[in-house]
């Protein structure tokens, strides 16, 4: 057995199961989900590797979670000393024996409240990120301490801070009312937002790593987009967002690691699959009245999807910039905003706006400058490139700039 398939196998169904059972028994217990699964696993990986994988690998792991569900809650009287009277407190339904299910249908619905759930405004968005990698995408403590650039330890506090939150602030498991889920709409899409972003700019060099979190980005936000309530213009302008960076993910790197500059991508091996999705979705984004930074950045991300370097595509990349800024200002849609500006007005027009932004901490704007001067001030390049390198974080993109030098 292959130890790839049964990763992959937990990536996939850890989140499915821990969902279906907090939405049972409660978020007070999804620690105790969390544990049922793994055991699960375990005794999966001793089972399969000397009798064979099941016929049904996936029906197996229910079963078995199930039985471990059951059996510990039974065991422990909480099921009858403290779920049922809480049950009955909140009048929700008796015959909580076929709610707990893993029909397609009850995982979809248990995995789309633990989104809301997780995405509370009571938990910090760093805390929320790091909640949405464990409980929602499956990703393992080590991993998530990686795309964080952090420690496990630092990670299992920062997890448990945030689950014992959910259970002081009684956050339940349920999707807010209509009224409410606007306002929780906002927080939930950018929680995906972020999360795709620590994929697709990660300061990881894992490169698995980082396309997995795109892939878990763009997975939440479809699921999204099958509920009525949650199946908005903004969603499908996340999404359509998602799609395109996503399409040109495999030509950012070489086959060694090597990150490879946009003007020098293969567009062959861009994902037209992934830029037709995102088409589909944007055209539906246009549904309504209300522009969103995902709409703008979604189409900023399609333009990018056609290769010609033309003044025209950058003048239309540059008003859309200005649109951006005007509806939600933040010093890298500023600085992008300047890029394009060099490459439809010039390196002299795009310095002078340049120099206002003032970044000084900030290893992207140095290596703006050093752009911007490439063709002016070959000295006054190479301070800036090397004050960006300085300033760069991991060693991939110490590499990237040190080759932006050496081309001078």
């Amino acid at each position: 057995m292959e130890s790839n398939f049964l990763k992959q196998l937990f990536q996939q169904e850890f989140t499915k199961i821990v969902a279906v059972i907090s939405k049972r028994f409660g978020l007070q217990h999804i620690e105790t989900a969390e544990d049922i699964v793994s055991e699960t696993f375990l005794l999966a990986t001793e089972s399969w590797q000397t009798k064979g994988l099941p016929a049904n690998p996936t029906a197996w792991l229910y079963t078995v979670a199930k039985q471990k569900t059951l059996s510990h809650f039974r065991r422990n009287k909480i099921f009858e000393d403290k779920v049922i009277p809480e049950i009955h407190q909140n009048q929700r339904a008796v015959d909580y024996t076929d709610e707990f299910s893993f029909t397609q249908e009850n995982i979809k619905d248990s995995q789309l409240k633990m989104l809301f759930a997780i995405c509370t405004p009571a938990i910090a968005s760093e805390a929320q990120i790091g909640l949405a990698l464990r409980i929602l995408c499956g990703f393992g403590i080590e991993e998530i301490a990686e795309a964080f650039l952090s420690n496990k330890e630092t990670i299992n506090k920062r997890l448990f801070r945030a689950k014992e939150k959910l259970r002081t602030e009684k956050i339940q498991l349920e999707l807010p009312s209509e009224k409410e889920i606007v306002k929780r709409l906002d927080n939930v899409l950018h929680i995906i937002y972020l999360l795709f972003n620590e994929g697709y700019y990660s300061k990881t060099q894992n490169e698995i790593l980082r396309k997995d979190l795109c892939i878990e980005a763009l997975r939440l936000a479809l699921m999204l987009s099958t509920y009525e309530k949650t199946n908005v213009p903004k969603t499908n302008a996340l999404i359509a967002l998602i799609c395109f960076h996503s399409s040109r993910f495999d030509a950012r790197h070489s086959i060694d690691g090597e990150f490879i500059l946009y003007e020098q991508q293969n567009e062959k091996l861009w994902n037209q699959a992934l830029i037709n999705q995102g088409i589909y979705f944007l055209n539906l984004s246009a549904d309504g009245d209300q522009l969103t930074s995902y709409h703008i950045e979604a189409k900023i991300a399609q333009w990018h999807c056609a290769k010609a370097d033309t003044v025209e595509k950058w003048n239309e990349i540059l008003q859309l910039y200005d649109r951006l800024l005007a509806v939600n200002y933040s010093p890298g849609a500023a600085l992008n905003r300047n890029f394009a500006l060099y490459k439809a007005k010039g390196p002299k027009t795009a310095l002078t706006e340049a120099k206002k932004l003032n970044l000084m901490d900030n290893h992207f704007y140095y290596t703006l400058l050093g752009e911007l001067y490439k063709d002016i001030d070959r000295q006054k390049a190479i301070a800036n490139f090397q004050r960006a390198q300085a300033l760069a974080k991991s060693s991939l993109e110490q590499e990237t700039i040190q080759r932006k030098i050496n081309m001078l």
